[in-house]
């Protein structure tokens, strides 16, 4: 063992007059503790409200969006689908309309995004039946007089009064009417036939579901479709075989990933992330000045000590480096602590859900955790380079004492 290192061990645990100096390095451990199991609680928690975000957007929206440049819409979709499915990591690839239409009911009318799917295909690239608060996919008209159905969301059908088996009507502005002198909507009645519940406040109040060949029918379309859904293997790879796809396809497609088309929710996520890394690090930064002030009151009570080992031979760099391994073994001790602690606590928030959550207000029922290991290391890390960081002043103020003045009275 360095004798530098067994010294700045016995100067920790010093118990000289009062004790003070154990006591103010036991305040300067807990400190560091207390900041790195809450910075890896809360980076935890941020990523599981991330990750829930994420779960609910791919769920209910693919992957990939294939678009076509134009604005005619896509007529070859059925020519394009195998050769996207050819494209290495793709699973599935589907047809969908989307567009923004009235919808009303005996009571209530609202504007809502619909989207028109073929409901065996979207099974492969979504997961609307995990959704769907009833296990029947069912869309088509049973009989040539019967409604065709609608799925919609549970809020938007608490808000219309609408509960499956009721009737509501579609109200649709093609383009080809908006070019004439008096604008007719089209209207098409709808029989609701299931709701389904995301979690997701803008998806449950303002979309529904109709079969691609009634959305193609009430917007006018004919045989035409807005785009393609695509689902892939890893959902992180997404935009790397989006450009694979737009490279397939050519210059007349677009293809966008889930992570670009919701760029800005993500990103603010991120930023809240570091910006609760960056405030909770005053935890750290407030035990490193206790590290600080336990140092100094260590040189202040070793001046004889510090002035025999410099009478001895000791050098500069050593005298510094036992200060410095006092504060680094302050830090490693609150880091593993820290880290144990803060696993302790995810562990229980996560097996036990002891902290809930209003249903009514958010999307999910409990606090979300999701543990990540390099969350750990860069909490432990960046702990340690405070408690270091701490160390350099009393270091300095140790390496400047003068071995004469400090043994001249013994």
């Amino acid at each position: 063992m360095a004798y530098e290192f067994f010294i700045a061990r016995r100067y920790l645990a010093s118990k000289k007059k009062s004790g003070s100096v154990s006591i103010f390095t036991f305040i300067s451990i807990a400190g560091i503790t207390i900041g790195v199991a809450a910075l890896i609680f809360t980076l935890s928690m941020m990523n599981g409200f991330e990750k829930e975000v994420r779960g609910r957007i791919i769920g209910t929206m693919a992957h990939i969006n294939v678009l076509p440049w134009n604005e005619a819409g896509m007529i070859n979709y059925q020519e394009l689908i195998p050769q996207i499915e050819t494209v290495s990591e793709v699973v599935a690839a589907a047809p969908f309309v989307y567009a923004k239409v009235a919808i009303a009911s005996k009571s209530q009318s609202d504007g809502i995004v619909l989207r028109g799917i073929i409901p065996e295909q979207e099974e492969k690239v979504t997961k609307l039946r995990e959704y769907l608060l009833n296990s029947q996919m069912n869309l088509e008209r049973i009989t040539p007089d019967s409604l065709p159905g609608i799925f919609l969301g549970s809020i938007l059908a608490d808000n219309l009064s609408l509960a499956t088996g009721d009737s509501a009507i579609l109200f649709s502005l093609d383009q080809k009417s908006l070019s004439g002198i008096s604008a007719t909507p089209r209207a098409t009645k709808f029989k609701v036939t299931g709701l389904f519940e995301t979690g997701m406040y803008e998806y449950d109040a303002s979309l529904a579901y109709i079969s691609i060949k009634e959305a193609q029918r009430l917007l006018n379309l004919g045989e035409s479709v807005t785009g393609l859904e695509v689902k892939v293997k890893d959902f992180y790879h997404a935009d790397k075989i989006a450009a694979k796809i737009e490279e397939k396809l050519g210059s007349d497609y677009v293809a966008s990933d889930w992570m670009h088309m919701h760029k800005s929710l993500f990103s603010w996520i991120s930023l809240e992330k570091y910006a609760m890394f960056l405030a909770l690090s005053l935890i750290v930064a407030v035990a490193a000045f206790n590290i600080v002030s336990t140092l100094v009151m260590i040189v202040l009570e070793k001046r004889k000590e510090i002035g025999i080992l410099k009478s001895m031979g000791s050098t500069n760099a050593s005298i510094s480096k036992i200060f410095m391994l006092e504060g680094l073994i302050i830090g490693v001790i609150g880091a593993v602590l820290g880290a144990g602690l803060g696993y302790l606590l995810c562990w229980i928030q996560k097996t036990f859900k002891v902290v809930s959550l209003p249903p009514d207000i958010y999307f999910i029922n409990s606090l979300p955790i999701d543990m990540r290991p390099f969350d750990f290391v860069l909490v432990c890390l960046a702990a340690l380079v405070i408690a270091f960081a701490a160390t350099l002043y009393p270091a300095r103020k140790a390496v400047n004492l003068s071995p004469v003045e400090a043994i001249r009275y013994e």
